[in-house]
């Protein structure tokens, strides 16, 4: 016991990010990733909420969300889609360089990710003003709405109403919303380990923010994995385009 705490001790004024409640760096390491895991698996749950929100509704209007679907800028969330798959690519090599202690590559890869991050935001922010412009933002497909004079262009197939196609893009905003807040998240938190990685403080001793980090931006880029063919991609096939 006395040498353990000798060692403990020694650690402590080795490491200088080493917590005082902790007892060495590797008991620190594991219980960020057990904090980040257990965050992640809230967040999935909150996810997939509305995920069986979308699947209810999916199945009682097929029409209408078909339609809607329809509506939707395919290139541009296949470009998306790009982006976060190199973004996660990125976000791997950076954990690596951060592990082995390669300073400059850690912070190449790092920004390469924030620029990916920063991409598919102003991709997002595209695609969300031609909803604009096209007027399919809920509450302006209300009929009679000031906005929103020419229903007609929806082309809706039988048995598809207005209502049920707002229902659609409020559940598409709310979910690629929700989405692109995390990625805002993970924008900010990259930038901060861009700033820290420049002043080498991740070494092969201590990188576990960037660890816990690149489990953060991987989880936000999978859901977006599955975002993009439920909303783009499923309602484009069954509407017979």
């Amino acid at each position: 016991m006395a040498v353990s705490r000798i060692d403990s001790h020694t650690e402590h004024e080795t490491h200088t990010a080493l917590a005082h409640h902790f007892d060495n760096m590797e008991q620190q390491r594991e219980a960020g990733s057990i904090g980040m895991w257990v965050f992640l698996a809230q967040e999935l749950m909150f996810f997939g909420g509305l995920f069986l929100a979308y699947s209810i509704f999916r199945a009682k209007y097929a029409p209408a969300f078909a339609a809607a679907s329809n509506h939707l800028d395919i290139r541009l969330g296949a470009t998306n889609t790009v982006v976060l798959i190199f973004s996660s690519l990125t976000m791997a090599l950076a954990v690596y360089y951060a592990q082995t202690g390669k300073r400059r590559a850690q912070v190449l890869f790092l920004t390469i990710t924030l620029v990916l991050g920063l991409t598919f935001l102003g991709i997002k922010a595209v695609e969300y003003r031609q909803k604009y412009v096209d007027n399919l933002i809920p509450g302006n497909l209300i009929p009679g709405h000031p906005f929103n004079p020419n229903l007609e262009e929806l082309h809706l197939p039988v048995g598809a109403s207005v209502a049920n196609v707002e229902m659609f893009y409020w559940i598409y905003f709310a979910m690629t919303g929700l989405h692109a807040l995390h990625m805002i998240i993970g924008v900010g938190i990259i930038a901060w380990l861009i700033f820290k990685a420049r002043k080498g403080v991740f070494t092969p001793e201590y990188h576990s923010p960037v660890e816990i980090s690149g489990l953060y931006w991987h989880f936000v880029d999978i859901i977006w994995i599955f975002l993009f063919p439920l909303l783009y991609l499923l309602g484009r096939h069954l509407g017979g385009e």
